[in-house]
């Protein structure tokens, strides 16, 4: 399977029987992103929180006494 990824437009193949192909395939909203561009992201958000100014915005559960 042939896939574009995101970020920088690079075409590459993957395997068609793969969890990713298959991930690809069955659900639009996914999208494919190379090892570069990803491996980039993680070391840019690794940094980003070693700063201390990054926040993480989940959502915050709270507990009901029933």
């Amino acid at each position: 399977m042939r896939v574009k990824c995101v970020i920088c437009d690079k075409i590459e193949s993957i395997e068609d029987e793969s969890f990713e192909a298959k991930r690809l395939r069955n659900r639009p909203i996914h999208t494919y992103m190379c090892d570069d561009c990803s491996s980039r992201i993680s070391e840019k958000t690794k940094a980003r929180i070693e700063t201390g100014n990054f926040r993480f915005y989940s959502t915050k559960s709270e507990k009901d006494e029933w």
